[in-house]
């Protein structure tokens, strides 16, 4: 079996775990989260709604994120998805050491992590695209991200209609021009905010920020991945 047919069917798995119902677990954990929701102050709310608010803008606009493009012109498909393995493995590293120092910091560098875990991990997936011979420079690439991180930090509401935009963006990004910042914002929200309540704690803040930013560019990066594989193949 050569490469590229064992990532199209680890793509093809990858996307029906996707779409599955979630567990009771996972049921019981969404609605505790939203009580939890309620104990965050009002000032970690508004700085995480209007950090995101500014960097779909600016992922948008393109203005936020220049990436050199990689000399991939002539690498095979696995050469290419050896290069973003690398790539997730020093973004790891990188958001590990970030949000560590702003968990150590208490509620005021807390904060500022928000913003810049964000940038991390746009900067992070500005990379995988040009890995993958696309061009950022195009505003359909850079929705294209957006709708990758989206689908990454969602709940399973919307991850059927992301997923079949990005596995069919060849055709559908003629027809999408936007994004719908809110749903965007809310889901990424939902997801993180237990684990960015437990990194203003005192005492374990920088533990928790160092293997939670660990661990979500991992889950990004294997999105990532995956998306681009779905959209690659299917395209063929």
């Amino acid at each position: 079996m050569s490469y590229e047919t064992q990532m199209s069917e680890d793509a093809r798995r990858w996307k029906y775990k996707q779409l599955r119902r979630p567990s009771f677990f996972e049921r019981s954990s969404k609605k505790a989260q939203g009580k939890i929701n309620q104990l965050i102050p009002e000032k970690v709310h508004n700085t995480i709604t209007e950090s995101i608010k500014k960097m779909v803008q600016a992922t948008l606009v393109g203005s936020n994120i220049t990436t050199q493009p990689k000399e991939i012109e002539n690498l095979s498909f696995e050469e290419r998805e050896n290069l973003v393995k690398k790539s997730i493995e020093t973004y790891k590293k990188t958001a590990a050491i970030e949000g560590a120092s702003t968990g150590a910091g208490g509620i005021f560098l807390g904060l500022a992590d928000f913003p810049l875990f964000l940038s991390i991990k746009m900067k992070f997936l500005f990379e995988v695209a040009s890995i993958y011979g696309y061009s950022t420079r195009e505003y359909e690439e850079r929705l294209f991200l957006l709708y990758v991180f989206q689908l990454a930090f969602s709940s399973e509401t919307y991850k059927e209609e992301t997923l079949d935009k990005i596995e069919h963006w060849e055709t559908e990004k003629h027809e999408v021009k936007d994004l719908d910042w809110q749903i965007f914002q809310q889901e990424y929200r939902d997801y993180i905010d237990l684990v960015k309540l437990l990194q203003f704690l005192p005492g374990i803040g920088a533990v928790v920020g160092g293997v939670a930013n660990y661990h979500l560019v991992q889950h990004l990066g294997e999105c990532a991945m995956n998306c681009y594989r779905l959209r690659i193949f299917s395209s063929r």
